[in-house]
């Protein structure tokens, strides 16, 4: 793989995981933490990754709150 494509790849994952941290924060903000929230490995893999955010599971209660605080902020 040449530099620039490896440069490109690493960009990607880069803005994923800056996009995963920007979630993060705000759940936080919103009370709500997603334990497993990380970049989902094999969307990683490869000459030229695709990276994903995974969200993970969570229980049901949380996953009432998650959607109380999106219809909070919904316009």
């Amino acid at each position: 793989m040449g530099n620039a494509r490896r440069g490109a790849a690493a960009e990607r994952v880069m803005d994923a995981e800056l996009a995963r941290e920007e979630l993060r924060a705000a759940l936080k903000g919103a009370g709500i933490t997603l334990p497993s929230l990380s970049l989902d490995g094999v969307s990683l893999a490869g000459d030229s990754p695709r990276p994903l955010v995974s969200l993970g599971r969570c229980t049901p209660e949380l996953a009432r709150r998650i959607a109380d605080a999106l219809r909070k902020g919904a316009p």
